[in-house]
């Protein structure tokens, strides 16, 4: 029987988190998955672990390529109709699966849904902020300020992921953001307030703590979202107030670091921007469809 969803799980030297997950896929209710890790040249005792688990296929890079390389291959190889994405130092719960599927089924114009989550800090559990609430529907205006939607969280159909493309392999973070917005200005998102997965945070290699000023890659996001796209004039409005409001924090945060190259350098994009979005007639965003 061919496989409903492609399960795509990248992972690079975490063996200490990674049982875990694979467990949670294996715990699954739904059952009809396959589940493809890619082993993004891992150099610690991950290939003995996956060794465990006949069930996943995983396919093993001589490199690290990094996270939006790996989900690439990874999609590439799929063989469902509808993909899903894990990362390795999240969990899903049992019904995660079952649950999103059978809301696609009884929706069968949606491209994709997302759930809610549980937050893990350092084994304490805590609440998402205000500024981490979800949307349903038309949430591109959501999606400007950060990332709301959780990789671990969503199940799309193939057909929208061949539409947008694969994940931008020259962003060393921010990678889903990026990838959000060009799905969230095409398309409505469905929220299914439900929490389906465990998000574990705090470790080390987690990529938000690799990276200081982590609005360089969103405002490079946001500058090739306002060239590429067909945004509506409200949807344009929103991309360059975001980039005004992140243009003058990296202004700010460069300034006071005192690398006088980067601070004078987002402070002519924030003239820019302010300079573009002055010149931009009021036009509404929430709720506004794309161009046809």
């Amino acid at each position: 029987m061919s496989p409903e969803v492609s399960i795509i799980l990248p992972t690079h030297n975490r063996a200490w988190c990674l049982e875990r997950a694979l467990n949670s896929v294996m715990d699954q209710e739904f059952r009809n998955w396959e589940l493809i890790v890619v082993d993004d040249g891992s150099t610690d005792s991950t290939p003995e672990l996956l060794r465990r688990y006949p069930r996943a296929r995983t396919l093993r890079l001589p490199e690290n390529r990094g996270v939006s390389h790996a989900r690439n291959r990874g999609v590439r190889e799929a063989r469902a109709s509808c993909i899903a994405f894990l990362d390795s130092d999240d969990a899903w719960l049992p019904q995660k699966l079952s649950v999103q599927m059978e809301f696609l089924r009884r929706h069968p114009g949606a491209v994709a849904c997302y759930t809610d989550e549980i937050w893990i800090r350092r084994g304490v559990r805590v609440n998402p902020m205000k500024k981490h609430r979800k949307f349903s529907g038309w949430i591109f205006p959501h999606c400007l300020p950060l990332c709301i939607i959780s990789p671990s969280s969503i199940l799309l159909r193939r057909t929208v992921w061949e539409e947008i493309g694969p994940f931008d392999e020259t962003l060393p973070a921010c990678e889903d953001y990026d990838w959000w917005l060009r799905l969230t200005w095409r398309h409505p998102v469905e929220f299914l307030d439900q929490p389906l997965i465990v998000k574990y945070g705090g470790h080390e290699d987690q990529l938000s703590r690799r990276f200081w000023g982590m609005d360089r890659f969103r405002v490079r996001a946001l500058e090739k979202l306002l060239r590429e796209a067909r945004l509506s004039p409200g949807q344009q409005r929103g991309v360059l107030e975001t980039l005004v409001e992140k243009t003058r924090i990296l202004y700010s945060g460069f300034e006071k670091r005192g690398n006088r190259e980067e601070a004078e350098r987002y402070a002519a994009a924030w003239k820019h921007y302010a300079a573009a979005l002055d010149r931009l007639s009021e036009a509404p965003v929430c709720g506004e469809r794309p161009v046809p």
